[in-house]
């Protein structure tokens, strides 16, 4: 560790940290009947995924030609769920990862999403879905929770396993997105899919 540059020090020291709050999202997740039977389950349900989200740009490196300038923040976008946007605005407010503020944006169903750092496509709508993530050029890391959502394109996809929620990562997208996913988020996925389905 004594070559380790202070910087990167510093960075390792704040993954190592953030994992286990990572992890007891993974592991503490309201169970799915909880979701269906609570008046609030739709808002518990968000707040763990907005949680999650918060979480991945910490396991992401993003390439040098994701910033405009040394100190630009990163842009999550958020297509289909208002309430997303609300909650994702509250989690970040005032935080900084890797040094840089967040900016939290929401994006209309005619709108084609801008180029994010995170864009998240909510909803279960399929077809909404592939016609984002396929307007989504200029996005980094896709996160969704549709079904299929991998086979469509996205780097992350959320599901409910055994009443909670988890997610699938598609590491093929992710290359093709040109991100780099700590294997400390891989560690906690339900299932990494390299190649193929």
């Amino acid at each position: 560790m004594t070559n380790i540059p202070p910087d990167r020090k510093r960075r390792l020291a704040c993954r190592t940290l953030a994992l286990p709050l990572l992890l007891a999202a993974a592991g503490s997740m309201a169970p799915a009947t909880a979701f269906g039977a609570a008046p609030d389950a739709p808002a518990l349900e968000r707040r763990v995924k907005a949680a999650f989200l918060y979480k991945f740009l910490g396991y992401a490196e993003f390439p040098p030609n994701a910033f405009t300038e040394p100190g630009a923040p990163l842009l999550i976008a958020v297509a289909g769920s208002d309430e997303m946007v609300a909650e994702l605005s509250r989690i970040t407010a005032g935080r900084v990862v890797a040094g840089r503020p967040i900016v939290v944006r929401r994006v209309a169903d005619n709108e084609a999403p801008p180029p994010a750092h995170l864009l998240f496509v909510a909803g279960g709508d399929g077809e909404r879905c592939t016609r984002m993530l396929r307007a989504a050029a200029n996005a980094f890391l896709t996160v969704t929770e549709c079904e299929g959502g991998l086979r469509q394109g996205s780097v992350i996809n959320f599901r409910i396993i055994d009443e909670r929620v988890r997610f699938d990562v598609s590491l093929d997208a992710a290359d093709r997105k040109n991100v780099k996913l700590s294997s400390r988020l891989l560690t906690v996925a339900n299932r990494v899919q390299k190649g193929g389905s």
